[in-house]
């Protein structure tokens, strides 16, 4: 799963969902988002960000732009200035709406290029920059924020720079899929990168005034550090895990960005660091922790050095002992995988229980972080989530196959995590546990089935994950009706509970989205075959579920009157949109569909603003502009009753929260990107 997907999980318990609507619910915006526009602006709202436009602004489709970094108790003073400054001088900007937002962004696994940006400031020319750096440089002076990677830092302030898009244009990238753009040298779009390293684009000239910056960003390398680096084991928005060498001896250095990495509690990495020393000298001298060896700071960042544990993680020693292909306890393959696993499984009780002894809560307990060491010995590790036993703090980082319930905190919570692990290691599918406690009495079941595991040990696991089931006494039985026969013989039953659930499930009153599904459709629409409504009612209607006219109503309404610019293409556009449409019985939507399409190609290759601009409709057609050809020539020339075989792209973008494709209309080259 990919990481930045966590956000998703924020606005809905059960479904991915636009991380947006979570603060948007309970969290007020900063107040000058809500104020009158003042005269001579306009104001307009996109995803988490509020931009305002001076009235005739003329900015151009790209140039240097000016982000302000803050921090969550700064933000709204520090919004004030810049509002300040930039209104009276007429210079456009946007901000994030809401603290909650700023939060969202700058979390642990937030988008690394992206994170620490709060404003956005568009100067019109290099003059203007030079302007802006300098006497807004100094009203900010000695604020706090967090570093932009992306960005070339101006002096020791919350200002950085960066060279890239102002309008929202967009083109394929190397890996085909739809990227923001800028355009080249030759005129043609190209994608505008936001990676974590600060980059100029190689026909841009850097203006004279941030040389020294840049000199002083480049000063800085890992060659001066008192440690080798010699390997990254890990990134996050909080900072690096890397393997650091002095001399021969190894050791695992964990790097803590200021102001970064934010978890629940609003700690940020620096602060998580700190209290992780402070855990393992309480723990100093058990085996089955790492030892500190050295804590430092280097250029603003700071270090902890602990023990290089030999050894594999829990996880890929499941993965490579696991008798997938087997079945039953009488199997060889299946005994000793039960038998490896119940030793493994005493090994990490006890670890956990000589921690508690020591007034510790681990907190963050799954497979990733423990570690089987050659000789067979286990080793907890990464304790920045740690808790004191007698806090009974709720978990601030947590795995989702591992979390427990609101309500278990402190060594409870422990507790919960230990058995999760105990089914985890036989049947992998902890993470269903969120949708109901009961359903570790059927993993359980499985379990005695396939593997023989005693019936003791899982009544015990059942009733810590149950936890209010005094010991004892059985655990609740599963309800017939959350079981499924076996499909052999049974399809029809099978397929109807499945299709009475999708349906159940369907938001007709939401524009966004109709079904809940992958968080792709918030980025790459909700009306495609690919994550969209017209994948959903194609499949219903292919495995004979039946046709709903008010689902396909709405499908219809939002492709002929789109909420937002659409793709086109058959598995993520609207092309495949028309071919489910015609599918269904309902030819002269499709087509219009399609004119549609035609009309929109034809109108962006005269509006540089739109997604797919002239030069740019020339790069996306070469990817893929004949198979969309070929599929209008299809649509027009047959019936309702040819269907091509829809084939699955197997390209799959991680999901970026407010990188959604612009509104409908023209993009105007004034609108902040």
């Amino acid at each position: 799963m990919e990481l930045t997907y966590e956000l998703y999980c924020l606005a809905d318990a059960t479904f991915y969902d636009d991380p947006n609507l979570a603060p948007r619910k309970s969290n007020p915006d900063f107040p000058f988002a809500q104020e009158p526009v003042p005269a001579g602006w306009e104001r307009a709202e996109f995803d988490h960000w509020v931009s305002y436009t001076p009235d005739g602004a003329a900015l151009p489709p790209q140039g240097w732009k000016v982000h302000v970094a803050s921090c969550l108790d700064n933000a709204e003073a520090l919004l004030a200035t810049v509002c300040d400054y930039c209104i009276p001088r007429r210079i456009a900007f946007k901000f994030v709406r809401g603290p909650e937002h700023l939060f969202l962004a700058n979390t642990k696994y937030a988008d690394r290029g992206s994170s620490g940006k709060f404003v956005a400031i568009y100067p019109a020319d290099e003059s203007q920059l030079m302007t802006v750096l300098i006497e807004l440089g100094d009203l900010l002076d000695g604020q706090p924020g967090p570093y932009i990677l992306s960005d070339l830092r101006w002096a020791s302030g919350p200002l950085y720079v960066r060279y890239g898009g102002f309008a929202e244009r967009w083109c394929v990238g190397p890996s085909g899929d739809l990227e923001l753009a800028i355009e080249g040298p030759g005129g043609e779009l190209i994608p505008d990168r936001r990676d974590v390293v600060f980059r100029v684009p190689e026909w841009v000239s850097l203006p004279a005034i941030l040389a020294p910056h840049l000199a002083a960003r480049n000063g800085t390398t890992v060659n001066d550090m008192p440690y080798e680096i010699r390997e990254a084991l890990h990134f996050s928005n909080g900072g690096g895990v890397y393997v650091g060498y002095r001399g021969e001896e190894r050791f695992v250095l964990k790097e803590a960005r200021p102001h970064a990495g934010l978890d629940l509690a609003r700690r940020d990495a620096v602060a998580r660091v700190r209290w992780e020393r402070a855990i393992l000298d309480r723990l100093a001298g058990l085996d089955v922790v790492p030892q500190v060896r050295d804590y430092f700071t280097y250029a603003g960042h700071e270090f902890l050095v602990e023990d290089f544990i030999e050894g594999e993680a829990l996880n890929p020693e499941i993965v490579g002992r696991y008798p997938l292909d087997r079945s039953g306890p009488d199997d060889p393959h299946v005994a000793a995988y039960t038998a490896w696993a119940l030793d493994i499984l005493q090994k990490v009780e006890a670890a956990v229980t000589a921690i508690h002894e020591r007034g510790v809560v681990m907190g963050d307990l799954h497979p990733l972080n423990l570690i089987v060491r050659p000789d067979g010995r286990v080793a907890l590790i990464d304790f920045e989530g740690a808790s004191d036993a007698g806090e009974s703090r709720r978990q601030v980082l947590a795995n989702a196959a591992f979390a427990p319930p609101s309500g278990r905190t402190g060594v409870d919570a422990d507790r919960y995590a230990l058995a999760c692990l105990r089914l985890y290691l036989f049947m992998p599918l902890t993470q269903l546990l969120a949708l109901g406690s009961s359903k570790a009495s059927e993993l359980a079941e499985a379990i005695a089935e396939r593997f023989g595991v005693p019936a003791a040990f899982l009544d015990e696991t059942v009733r810590w994950i149950a936890g209010d089931v005094p010991p004892g006494e059985p655990s609740a039985p599963l309800a017939p009706a959350t079981l499924l026969e076996p499909a052999a013989g049974n399809w029809r039953s099978v397929a109807a509970s499945m299709a009475g659930a999708i349906l159940s499930s369907a938001t007709p009153e939401r524009d966004d989205r109709l079904f809940p599904g992958d968080p792709m459709q918030f980025y790459a629409g909700a009306l495609n075959l690919a994550h969209g409504v017209a994948g959903v009612l194609y499949s219903l209607d292919a495995v004979g579920c039946g046709r709903y006219p008010a689902h396909e109503d709405w499908l219809v309404e939002r492709a002929l009157h789109p909420r937002r610019t659409p793709r086109f293409g058959f598995y993520d556009g609207l092309h495949g949109v028309a071919y489910v449409l015609d599918r269904l019985g309902r030819r002269s939507e499709a087509l219009e569909v399609l004119q549609r399409c035609r009309r929109r190609r034809q109108r962006g290759r005269a509006d540089r603003g739109e997604p797919f601009g002239r030069r740019g409709q020339r790069v996306h057609n070469q990817r893929r502009g004949a198979s969309v050809r070929r599929a209008d020539a299809w649509l027009l020339r047959t019936g309702p009753a040819v269907h091509p075989p829809v084939r699955a792209d197997r390209r799959r973008p991680a999901a970026r929260p407010g990188r959604h494709c612009p509104p409908p209309g023209p993009a105007p080259v004034c609108r902040p990107a």
